[in-house]
C-alpha cells in the first residue's frame, strides 16, 4: 500500500491545507480519497485502478461510496457518475469509517447517537450479568466498558440535545450498574465512587488526542494540529481554556 499512497500523494491533486496536499487517508486496506472536484477525484481513482491492475487486485465497488460534503447548507444536487472497477459509486449522506459516523454536513449528532445506543447496550449487560458482584467489581467493569466513548475527541460540531442525551445516558448507566435510584445526584455518585464524570472524560480524551497529534511525525497530522483556526483547535480551546475561566 505504501507504493500506492506515494503515487497518490505525488500527484499534487487533492485538497490543500496550508500548502500541504492531502488527497488520501489510509489505515490498513481502508482508504479515503479527498478531492475538491469530480475531475480530480477521477484522476485519483485512475491511479488506484492502475495500481490494482498491475498487482492483480480488484476493487469492490459495492463496498465503496461517494460523499459530497456540504459548504454550509449548499451542495450540488447532481454529480456526474464516478466509477470504480466499471461500476458507479453510490452517493450517500452518511457512512461509517473506522467506527466513526461521517455525514455530509460534518455534524457529529449521528456519531453521538451511535455511542449513546452502544453505551445503553453495554450498561444493561453489566447491570444484568453482574448484579450480585461487589461494588468494586462493578466499578472496575464500568470503567472498562462504559468510559471508552470511541472517537469522542473528534466531536466538534453537534447539537446540545445530542450531547446532553449521551451525558444523561452515561449518568443513567452508572445508576443502573450500582442500582442507584434515578433521583440520586449524579455529581455525588461519581465523587463517592472516584469515577470520572462525563465532562471529565471528554476533556481527558480531547487533551490526549491533541498531545498525540502534536507529537506525531506525520506531516498531515502536524499540519492540522498547528492550524490555529481549525475547528479542532477551536473546540479544544473551548473545552480546556474558555470553560476553565468561567
Amino acid at each position: 500500500m505504501n507504493q500506492l499512497i506515494g503515487g497518490l500523494s505525488g500527484t499534487k491533486v487533492g485538497c490543500s491545507v496550508d500548502g500541504t496536499m492531502i488527497n488520501n487517508i489510509s489505515y490498513a486496506d481502508d482508504m479515503v480519497l479527498l478531492s475538491p472536484s469530480v475531475n480530480a477525484l477521477r484522476k485519483l481513482l485512475y491511479i488506484c485502478e492502475s495500481y490494482a491492475q498491475s498487482h492483480g487486485l480488484k476493487y469492490n465497488a459495492s463496498k465503496s461510496v461517494l460523499m459530497v460534503f456540504k459548504a454550509g447548507n449548499k451542495a450540488p444536487s447532481n454529480v456526474p457518475p464516478i466509477k470504480i472497477a466499471g461500476s458507479a459509486l453510490e452517493r450517500v449522506s452518511k457512512v461509517k469509517y473506522l467506527g466513526h459516523m461521517l455525514t455530509e454536513t460534518l455534524l457529529d449528532d449521528e456519531d453521538l447517537e451511535r455511542e449513546r445506543r452502544a453505551l445503553a447496550v453495554r450498561c444493561n449487560m453489566l447491570a444484568r450479568r453482574f448484579a450480585r458482584c461487589t461494588t468494586d467489581v462493578k466499578l472496575l467493569l464500568f470503567r472498562a466498558f462504559c468510559q471508552s466513548f470511541y472517537t469522542c475527541s473528534l466531536w466538534i460540531r453537534f447539537t446540545r440535545r445530542a450531547y446532553n442525551a449521551l451525558r444523561v445516558q452515561y449518568n443513567d448507566a452508572m445508576r443502573a450498574v450500582l442500582r442507584k435510584p434515578r433521583c440520586c445526584s449524579a455529581s455525588a455518585m461519581f465523587a463517592d465512587a472516584s469515577i470520572d464524570d462525563f465532562f471529565c472524560i471528554i476533556r481527558k480524551r480531547t487533551a490526549s488526542m491533541m498531545s498525540r497529534v502534536r507529537s506525531s511525525a506525520n506531516a498531515v497530522l502536524r499540519t492540522l494540529a498547528y492550524k490555529i483556526d481549525s475547528p479542532f483547535i477551536v473546540y479544544w480551546a473551548s473545552v480546556h481554556l474558555l470553560r476553565n475561566k468561567k
